[in-house]
């Protein structure tokens, strides 16, 4: 620490930079607000309670089969683009990940779940799955 109460810390430009105990204070109390407004904030966690478990535990092996099919999917068109399969199954697959996905719909509204709910907040890894 210099004399003057500023220690110095250097750059990703190798520059130093003066910062006061006070900026230091500044920024930690900015930290702990925010971290106070996640932790109080809605929260999409599996509530999985006596009452409910089997929506929790449908709602987290749907999200994870939907993952999966959105998965195949994605290869099936890579496969399809690339010329590795022939009209029929390209039909076949097609029909297959479209029955999958009637499925998981099904499946979804037996256990009173929105398509939505299986879009898993993952917090600061963002949702399980992409918009579409």
């Amino acid at each position: 620490m210099k004399a003057s109460g500023y220690t110095s810390i250097t750059t990703p430009m190798d520059q130093p930079k003066s910062i006061s105990p006070y900026d230091v204070d500044a920024a930690i109390s900015e930290l702990k607000q925010e971290l106070s407004a996640l932790a109080e904030g809605p929260s999409q966690r599996i509530d999985c309670t006596s009452e409910n478990i089997e929506q929790g535990l449908a709602r987290l092996v749907l999200s994870l089969i939907e993952l999966l099919r959105r998965l195949l999917e994605r290869q099936a068109i890579r496969r399809m683009e690339g010329g590795d399969l022939d009209e029929a199954k390209i039909e076949e697959m097609g029909l297959a990940l479209m029955k999958l996905e009637a499925k998981i719909l099904e499946l979804a509204r037996h256990f009173n779940l929105r398509p939505e709910e299986l879009n898993l907040d993952l917090g600061p890894l963002g949702h399980l799955l992409d918009k579409r």
